[in-house]
Order: structure tokens, then C-alpha cells, then sequence
């Protein structure tokens, strides 16, 4: 067993655990306390639970190795883990199955490991550079039922980007494509990679959201582009992220140009 394959194991294992913790908050969820960080983002006792016990197994595992969390913060740098750990709290708190938990490695900007479970479903996967997708321990190959249905998943985004992110939609409308809208990256990068979703495209998102899913759509055969535009004022740059079959991709680009590819950096796309 290669080091990438042994680092993915422990890696499972971390979200085997913090899958079981979800689940137990998830069943009681009219219970547990909730507040509000933004529009329609919220945040639960169930986030940070979960988050602090996937900190704790990740330093048991990988000890001195830097960690990121979306409720927690953290310092990233050139090697880090990053966590999402109810990535779709809104589907959450109503009861759909539609979250996940999300948990990504990336070395230098670039996501290397990803681990997204599906917790109503009892489902985890799992991908490496190089180790193709894995799906509750087994070899997963990505297959597409009825090809004839074009279909894919767009992020949502706040009210300030709401008009660019509908003009896409549009655009993509005409361009023949079921445009879908699941308010969980993770999740979306998840279908687009078992072949539910030709892909998923989301104008602006964060690298909790996408690490882990970028990972399993690249290892299950799609093109992934991920890239950063300017944020006015103050603050870091907001990633994206594109990923899809050869179609989706080639539709998108006339609709969205930061996608495009420029020659030097054929696997991280730079914002323009």
C-alpha cells in the first residue's frame, strides 16, 4: 500500500466517525441549537461538533499537520486539511437528505485528497491523486444511466451575485442543460462525479466547500477547474469552481469566461 492510499484510509476513518456524530444530530435536529452567520447561512451545534471531533481524529492521525475548519478557522499554508463539517446546513435543519460532511487535503492551493460522506445514505467517498474513486471502500467507476438527460448543478450565491449567477443559468437553459440548485457544493460535486449530474459549476464558493469534492470529480474522469477572482474591499479572493464532462465545460465557457484555460496552468485556472 502506497503512502497516498494509507494517508486516504486514516482519512476515511476520520469521516466514518464524525458520519456517526452527524447522523445522531441530524435525528434530532428540532432540538439542537441554531444561529445565523449570513443570508440563508446558518451554523448548529451539529457544525461544530462535528468539526471539533474531526480536528481531534485528524491530529491523532496525521499529529502536526495544519487544519482549516469552516467554524473553527485555522492557518493553512503550503499543506493543509480543511473541513466542512455540515456542508448544506439549510438541507440539514429541513430535513433533506441532501448534506454531507467534506474533508480535503491541498498542497499548495491545489487539492490533493478528498472525503465527502453522505450520511442518510450511508455512503463515503473517497479519492487521491492518482488512486481513481473509491465508494465505501470499493472501486467506484463513474457511469451515466440515460445520457440523453443534460443535466447539472449550479451554486447558489448571496443576494450581491444573485444576477450573474441567473444570467448563467439562463444561458446554460438555452444551451439545452437541467440546471439544478442543491445549496451543498460538496454534494453537487459528489453527483456530478457518480455520473447523477453531468457536473457542477459554482461562481463563488470557498475551498471548505470544494476541496474534498474537486478531488473525487477529477479522480472520476471530469475536468476540474478551480481559480480565484478579486474581492472588492477587504478579504481573500473568492474561489470557483468548474467541473464536468467535455460538454458541460465546452457550454459553459462562452457563458463564463474565468473558466477558460489559460496555456501556463492547464490544472488551476488563474482569475483574470
Amino acid at each position: 500500500m502506497t503512502t497516498t492510499q494509507t494517508r486516504l484510509e486514516k482519512a476515511v476513518a476520520v469521516i466514518e466517525a464524525a458520519m456517526e456524530m452527524a447522523l445522531g444530530f441530524f435525528e434530532t435536529r428540532a432540538t439542537i441549537a441554531t444561529g445565523s452567520k449570513g443570508f440563508q447561512d446558518f451554523v448548529t451545534e451539529a457544525d461544530t461538533s462535528v468539526e471539533r471531533l474531526v480536528r481531534e481524529r485528524l491530529a491523532e492521525a496525521f499529529p502536526g499537520e495544519a487544519v482549516v475548519g469552516e467554524e473553527m478557522g485555522g492557518v493553512g499554508g503550503d499543506a493543509y486539511w480543511i473541513i466542512d463539517p455540515i456542508d448544506g446546513t439549510a438541507n440539514f435543519l429541513r430535513g433533506s437528505p441532501l448534506w454531507g460532511i467534506s474533508l480535503g487535503h491541498v498542497t499548495h492551493g491545489r487539492p490533493d485528497l478528498g472525503v465527502v460522506a453522505m450520511p442518510v445514505f450511508r455512503e463515503i467517498y473517497a479519492a487521491a491523486d492518482g488512486t481513481g474513486l473509491m465508494r465505501n471502500g470499493r472501486p467506484f467507476i463513474r457511469t451515466v444511466p440515460f445520457e440523453d438527460v443534460r443535466v447539472m448543478s449550479l451554486g447558489d450565491a448571496s443576494p450581491n451575485e444573485a444576477d450573474e449567477v441567473a444570467a448563467l443559468t439562463v444561458g446554460l437553459r438555452h444551451a439545452g442543460w437541467v440546471v439544478q440548485s442543491i445549496r451543498s457544493t460538496s454534494i453537487g460535486l459528489l453527483f456530478a462525479a457518480r455520473g447523477t449530474y453531468d457536473g457542477h459549476l459554482q461562481m463563488y464558493t470557498t475551498m471548505w466547500d470544494i476541496a474534498g469534492g474537486a478531488v473525487i470529480a477529477r479522480e472520476a474522469g471530469l475536468e476540474v477547474r478551480i481559480g480565484t477572482r478579486p474581492k472588492t474591499g477587504n478579504g481573500p479572493d473568492i474561489p470557483w469552481i468548474a467541473a464536468g464532462t467535455t460538454a458541460l465545460i465546452a457550454d459553459t465557457e462562452p457563458l463564463w469566461p474565468h473558466i477558460a484555460v489559460p496555456l501556463d496552468h492547464p490544472a488551476i485556472v488563474a482569475a483574470e
